[in-house]
């Protein structure tokens, strides 16, 4: 299960308080070196926001729909998206983001 009843909660009630930085609320993975860090969603319950890395070395803010993100499979057994049910998240969205330019990558 990706999202909980308490992490969908969470994640609406951190994106109707716009222009705060928050933590991360869950981390999602996939693939070889795919990974999310998410802390908002949209009350559409689709729209995310987060710091999204696709292994290309340019990790970045930006919003990633929750549909196109449950539809993705990886090779090569074509597995699902996972999120990492031990992730704490110990800093806010932009100190992970800084971390990630100067590494390529997140650092969670």
């Amino acid at each position: 299960m990706i999202l909980t009843k308490a992490i969908q909660k969470k994640l609406l009630e951190n994106g109707s308080k716009k222009n705060t930085d928050h933590k991360p609320v869950m981390k999602l993975f996939g693939g070889s070196a795919c990974t999310w860090l998410i802390s908002e969603m949209d009350q559409d319950g689709d729209t995310m926001f987060g710091l999204c890395d696709l292994g290309q070395g340019t990790p970045e803010l930006g919003y990633v729909s929750l549909k196109e993100l449950l539809s993705l499979r990886f090779p090569p057994f074509r597995l699902p998206i996972e999120r990492d049910r031990y992730f704490t998240a110990n800093k806010t969205m932009t100190e992970y983001a800084d971390d990630a330019r100067k590494n390529d990558r997140i650092i969670a």
